[in-house]
């Protein structure tokens, strides 16, 4: 043991424990400094897959319980919502804007096209593809008709609407490769903090309908887990993608948010009302959004 964990561990034993602080915040700030130092595509997968660990965490609720308070994961489920709207703005599409400025009075266009494309695109996906709707009864497949297994069509389902994330946060971290004044280290690791904390009550909504009709808990969670995978993937293109070519950039901010708010309001709005707890689904939404904006501001 080094000899500032000895002290530490002597102080903490004598109820001193104003050193734990000082502790903590000297680890927080090496940290900070190795990941501020890390290359921009690095930094989007090290987030992503935090998001992801996000949400296998909510799924691993069901090696705890069989069901959760309907009530609390509505509200649960409002939060995500308000979180993604909240960041489909202050994360995506005002940096977009701002990036156009120089179309004049065309400024728009690029931030207009993009969202547009985002929402077509997953639009286009969830038309295309066979897959089970986020929190739907199994029975009730989308898409195409199909013979595929039901795991595999919700697994789809939920891949379908984790991709706008992975692009978000990975486009966010991109555009610091490309020196914008836009673009702040703060604003891109609140983002993925936010979408973290809404990717939390998404596990637990996909893992626990799988835990009460029957599936084993690991079963459940591997699964529930599974619904993130392809979030850092789709981070690494997105950083990737927007560090290649800064002329997509604005383009990429708003399709990133068009695509986050198809999401919320195709699939986690309805699905936080459907069994009548509108009222708490909404202030969870007010909730996730007030979250998110001080995230926003604080850190960017």
């Amino acid at each position: 043991m080094s000899d500032a964990a000895s002290d530490f561990a002597s102080r903490a034993a004598n109820g001193d424990l104003s050193a734990f602080g000082m502790y903590v915040q000297a680890h927080f700030s090496t940290v900070s400094r190795w990941f501020a130092e890390r290359a921009h595509i690095l930094q989007a997968l090290l987030a992503s897959l935090f998001t992801w660990g996000m949400t296998a965490l909510g799924a691993a609720l069901v090696f705890f319980t069989k069901r959760m308070n309907q009530k609390l994961l509505d509200a649960m489920l409002g939060f995500s919502a308000g979180v993604m709207l909240a960041a489909s703005y202050w994360s995506l599409l005002a940096p977009a804007l701002d990036l156009s400025e120089g179309y004049g009075r065309f400024a728009w266009l690029p931030a207009a096209t993009g969202f547009a494309l985002g929402a077509y695109a997953l639009s286009l996906c969830d038309w295309l593809l066979p897959h089970f709707q986020l929190g739907a009864a199994m029975q009730t497949e989308e898409g195409v008709v199909t013979t595929w297994r039901r795991t595999m069509l919700l697994v789809l389902g939920i891949t379908l609407h984790d991709i706008p994330e992975g692009l978000a946060v990975g486009v966010a971290f991109g555009a610091l490769a490309c020196g914008l004044d836009t673009a702040s280290l703060g604003g891109a690791i609140a983002l993925a903090i936010g979408i973290g904390l809404q990717n939390f009550p998404e596990g637990a909504a996909v893992a626990m309908p799988l835990r009460r009709v029957g599936w084993s808990r690991l079963r459940s969670f591997w699964y529930g887990q599974l619904s993130a995978v392809v979030e850092p993937v789709a981070a690494v293109i997105g950083a990737a993608a927007v560090s290649a070519c800064l002329a997509i950039m604005p383009y990429a901010l708003a399709f990133a948010a068009g695509a986050m708010i198809y999401v919320v309001i195709e699939a986690i709005i309805p699905e936080s009302r459907e069994r009548g707890n509108t009222d708490i689904a909404t202030l969870g939404a007010i909730l996730g959004f007030i979250v998110m904006m001080i995230l926003d501001v604080a850190l960017g």
